[in-house]
């Protein structure tokens, strides 16, 4: 793995997409353990994926059913453990976008910048049936990319077809008998097939200027919260409140902030107002209330520190006059 962070989108993505999520493996290198809910970050490794999909249309879990961060449709392919290629067409079914984005649901470092990616790729190449991420070595991985539906729709049925079913067929049939176009992305396609790998994505999240935005994205997720804020600002705005009040203020004026923000999306003029403008709003206030503590402070320390004019002129003021 290298750099930790998302690709940067080639251009806008469709106006529309579904998501078709494969949740439902034996996870056999990890001793059949629930994969998608083993955690990173706190957060499930499904809820991740979801969270990168979020602006799709529909979303299709093919697994059995569970809690999660978002809503989601769940399907299950018949029988379950019939492989990618049965579970992909299980999901293909409930969705009708001409774009589907198919993903694994054990992929903790896959953003919506690179979904976003993946889209704007496809759309670049008209000719293409899809656009896949490839992995530190080289290696396409099929289940993270965007395929156009008709064609997978096509394809498999030429696959049930052939074999009677799809039940056991390895996904290289699938992607093997389509023209794909490549993104190269060793972060974003990291999947977790092991406990080293894990492991590492655990690690990985902890590292020094990524922790914060984890940590952040996870605690939207916890409190059901879909809101994008400046992370600078708040924390300048603790800084200031910290150093020009009181330390124990940083935390406190962050929370009348989110709540001022929360008041102002609920009851400005009866309308849904608010959002990223209200906590901005909110923090240039606070942040100009505690620049007046301590500019109050520095003037107080200012007046009762010696002075040469004051201990030569007893009961003058320096500024007198």
């Amino acid at each position: 793995m290298t750099a930790y962070e998302p690709t940067p989108p080639p251009g806008a993505p469709p106006a529309a997409y579904d998501a078709v999520v494969l949740a439902g493996g034996a996870a056999r290198r990890l001793g059949g353990v629930d994969k998608p809910g083993l955690r990173v970050g706190g957060r499930a490794l499904l809820d991740r994926v979801l969270g990168a999909c979020a602006d799709a249309r529909a979303t299709v879990v093919v697994a059995g059913p569970r809690p999660t961060a978002r809503p989601v449709r769940w399907a299950r392919e018949d029988p379950p453990g019939g492989g990618p290629l049965a579970a992909l067409d299980a999901g293909l079914r409930h969705t009708t976008a001409e774009t589907v984005v198919v993903l694994s649901a054990d992929l903790p470092f896959l953003h919506e910048a690179t979904v976003h990616t993946l889209l704007a790729t496809l759309g670049a190449a008209p000719d293409a049936a899809g656009a896949l991420l490839t992995d530190a070595d080289g290696r396409d991985q099929p289940l993270v990319a965007a395929y156009r539906a008709a064609a997978l729709r096509s394809e498999l049925a030429a696959l049930t077809e052939e074999h009677g079913a799809l039940t056991g067929l390895p996904l290289r049939r699938l992607t093997g008998a389509l023209d794909l176009t490549r993104v190269p992305d060793p972060v974003a396609s990291f999947d977790c097939d092991t406990w080293d790998d894990l492991a590492t994505a655990r690690a990985r999240i902890r590292e020094h200027g990524h922790v914060l935005d984890e940590w952040i994205s996870a605690a939207k997720d916890e409190l059901g919260i879909d809101l994008d804020v400046d992370i600078k600002v708040l924390l300048d705005l603790a800084r200031d409140a910290a150093h020009g009040v009181a330390r124990p203020a940083a935390p406190l004026t962050t929370f009348l902030v989110g709540y001022a923000a929360g008041r102002a999306r609920g009851y400005a003029a009866g309308r849904a107002q608010g959002g990223p403008e209200a906590v901005a709003e909110a923090s240039r206030k606070a942040a100009a209330l505690a620049q007046r503590w301590a500019d109050e402070a520095a003037a107080a320390q200012a007046d009762a520190a010696p002075d040469a004019t004051r201990d030569a002129t007893p009961g003058t003021r320096p500024d007198a006059g």
